[in-house]
């Protein structure tokens, strides 16, 4: 975080009632937006970097919101690094559809997936760590309760923006506590700082961590959605596989959808082995709950 007298650049770390903010050289600045961003198509958001002129007493003004990475509408939230998906043992067991489907639109949105195991205590997850290492991903399998687990992902929330995203019994806040303690996380029930397990959080809010990064905080990353330019989602859907990227060019026609035509590189390389087959199952059916989005709704 830089200053130039009176301005000074930051991110927004929290949004409520009007108010912003941001945390600039290391202190916090409880900020109101320019009148002006009412009359353009862009407001501030949790993680934006804004440059603020600063009052006195720790109160300023946002001036101006810098270019974005990345934008998401459900939950609300800018330039994300990387969405940690994490899934567990049991309670529930790892479903490769949602952790593909959260993988896509991750790509989509420029957003480093990264596949979390949690619960290696309780079984034997070795199947599911093949299929996404073989698919590319960093993936790791590990045990909360195990804290010598934990040192290989340490690296993947230095310097970055991180959320996690899971279904609620799947570990997040267990590992978030043993990676952070000074995040002082309660498991089991609704934390004061990332709490998930009751649904009852009210707003988009990052955490600044030992490690240099920031983790968010929000009601909505159990489920985060590809809610808006569902087209050109569908459109770009096979690119968003990563995976199938070095077989697209060898499909014999341009329109090929990669489900059952004749001369697909996809379906080559599937049949192959190079692609795993709960993968190209979990695009077809993304395929199938697309196929009536059209470019006028």
């Amino acid at each position: 975080m830089k200053s130039d007298g009176l301005k000074k650049i930051g991110i927004i770390t929290k949004a409520i009632s009007g108010f912003y903010y941001v945390l600039a050289d290391k202190n916090v600045f409880q900020c109101k937006a320019r009148g002006n961003f009412r009359h353009s198509k862009i407001s501030p958001i949790v993680g934006d970097g804004v440059e603020i002129s600063v009052a006195a007493q720790n109160n300023g003004t946002v001036e101006r919101i810098l270019p974005r990475k990345n934008c998401l509408s459900r939950p609300l939230i800018a330039n994300i690094d990387k969405l940690i998906i994490v899934s567990a043992f049991e309670t529930p067991a790892p479903d490769t559809f949602i952790i593909d489907r959260l993988t896509a639109i991750a790509v989509y949105n420029r957003i480093k997936p990264v596949i979390v195991f949690n619960k290696s205590d309780k079984g034997d997850l070795s199947k599911f760590e093949r299929i996404y290492k073989n698919a590319g991903f960093n993936t790791y399998t590990v045990s909360a309760k195990h804290p010598e687990t934990l040192d290989e992902i340490k690296c993947e929330f230095e310097n970055c923006v991180c959320a996690m995203t899971g279904n609620t019994g799947v570990g997040k806040s267990s590992i978030l506590n043993t990676l952070f303690g000074e995040l002082s996380l309660k498991t089991g029930e609704v934390s004061k700082a990332l709490g998930r397990g009751k649904h009852t959080t009210r707003h988009t809010e990052l955490f600044f961590h030992s490690l240099g990064g920031f983790v968010a905080d929000t009601p909505g990353f159990s489920s985060v959605e590809q809610t808006e330019n569902l087209y050109d989602f569908k459109q770009n859907l096979a690119v968003c596989f990563e995976d199938f990227l070095p077989y697209l060019d060898d499909c014999k026609f341009s329109s090929c959808s990669h489900i059952c035509e004749k001369g697909c590189g996809v379906l080559a390389a599937l049949n192959d082995g190079k692609i795993e087959k709960t993968r190209h199952d979990s695009y077809v059916a993304l395929m199938n709950e697309l196929k009536n989005i059209n470019k006028w709704n």
